[in-house]
Formats: structure tokens, sequence, C-alpha cells
């Protein structure tokens, strides 16, 4: 016997999408044209999905959250643009996530992540895994977060901005350069305050591996000559270290630092 998708008789679903046959929508959801839903995936009450976008397994849509509506960019000219969305991510009530400007573009989202009440994803925002968007955060577009960041609530990215892997942005914060990964930042404008030593040790980081951040946020952050042409010599020393250099979590911070185009907080 074939299963059909649970669609409440009040749902607006376009005859274009592609549904799971187990999806569920309820009351007065509306998902909008060439919008494609994977198993498992479940909209409460009074969502509103637009399209063309892409969203993988077991994702949960709560009530008044808007996904995959047209950009607010001024730019945008109406162009086909996408959103891609991973597994098992949740999108708590009013929250949005918009689709790319261009169609050479993508909005993209990665799997096992939570956008609490008010979150909102720009146009163009990269977005990895396990990654905490709390109430009224906020990123702008062509935003970069990797994996198991926490952007606590009412913090404000703005555009262009990147935060590495393992960062937690602290509530109120204004984000105008990049964040290295592994640290907490907070402030207006946001700068570092130490590593995320909490975090980490939840996430199994070993206590070797947290000793060498310590290192590296010392030697790179905390000296006055860590500016301009210096930081090179700050790699070199951090890089070249006997105890700590050779640990791979050194690397990717140095590797994402000297990758920065709008300069990092300090």
């Amino acid at each position: 016997m074939q299963v059909m998708a649970e669609i409440h008789p009040t749902a607006i679903v376009d005859p274009t999408c592609e549904i799971a046959d187990d999806v569920k929508i309820g009351p007065y959801c509306v998902v909008g044209p060439h919008v494609q839903l994977g198993s498992g995936c479940v909209l409460h009450s009074h969502v509103v999905i637009g399209g063309p976008s892409k969203f993988g397994k077991g994702n949960e849509f709560f009530p008044f959250c808007t996904i995959g509506t047209k950009t607010q960019d001024l730019k945008y000219a109406g162009e086909p643009t996408t959103l891609e969305v991973g597994d098992y991510n949740v999108f708590r009530e009013y929250c949005n996530i918009n689709r790319s400007t261009a169609p050479d573009l993508r909005t993209i989202i990665g799997s096992y992540n939570n956008f609490l009440i008010h979150s909102h994803c720009g146009h163009e925002c990269h977005v990895g895994d396990h990654n905490i968007f709390s109430g009224y955060a906020a990123a702008a577009g062509h935003c970069e977060i990797g994996n198991w960041v926490i952007v606590s609530g009412c913090a404000a990215l703005h555009q262009f901005v990147r935060i590495g892997d393992h960062a937690m942005v602290g509530g109120m914060a204004k984000v105008v350069q990049d964040i290295a990964p592994y640290m907490i930042a907070e402030g207006s404008p946001a700068n570092l305050r130490a590593i995320n030593q909490v975090g980490l040790s939840r996430r199994g980081f070993s206590d070797e591996d947290i000793r060498a951040l310590r290192f590296a946020y010392r030697k790179l952050f905390l000296y006055k000559d860590n500016k301009g042409d210096k930081m090179e010599d700050k790699y070199a020393e951090v890089l070249g270290d006997e105890k700590y250099g050779s640990n791979p979590h050194i690397k990717y911070m140095v590797d994402f630092l000297r990758a920065s185009q709008r300069g990092f907080a300090r």
C-alpha cells in the first residue's frame, strides 16, 4: 500500500513540490513552488516555505517561521535563486532564512542546526553543522558560520563576517570582523574574551588540545605586536613551536586567520 504525505486540508501546497511520503504538513501552512521536502520533515501550523529550495530529511518547522522566501537584498531582480538545507535542522517560531540574490549563488544550511525564535540568516549565508542561533540572533548576507558555533541572543553579524568552528558569540554582540575558531567573543564591537574552554570540554577536546589552544590564544591575540605584517611572524612562531605547533587545531586556526578578508577580532 502506498503511503502518502500527511497534509492538513487547510494547507496550501504548490503542485510543483516534491514531498517525501512521510512528510507531515500541518494547518494553514503554505509551501511554494519548486520546494523539495525530504523524508521525515514536519511542518507544524502556519509555516511558510518558499522556493526553489531543497530540504533533506528530518527537518522540523515551527509556527510562523518563513524559510526559503526571497532575499531582502534590494539588488534582487526576480531571478530564480535557491536555498539548500541539510538534515535534522530545527526552525523555531518566527525564524527567517532567505534564498540567494543571484542565480549563481546559494544560501546553504548544513545539518543538525537549531534556529531559535526570531533568528535570521540572510542571502548567501553558508552555515555548517551543529550550530545554534539563539533568539533574535541575526546574520547579514554572505556570512560564513562553521560548525558547533553558538550565536547568542540578539547578536548581530555584519555581512561577509566569518565565524570559526567551536566559537561562541556573546549575547547582544556587534560582530564586524571575523571571529577565530575556538574563541569566545562579546561586546560592541565584539572582541575576544578567552578560548571557549567549557564548550570544548563538553565536545570532547582533550586537555592537551585545550592547552595548545590557550597557548595559541596568548601568542596570537594577547600581545600588542599582533597586527599587520607581524602576524606572519606570530603564525610562524606558533606553528613552529616544538610542543604545540603540530596540533591540527592550531593549524586550522592559523589557516582561518590567514584567509580573513575583513580582519579578525582580537
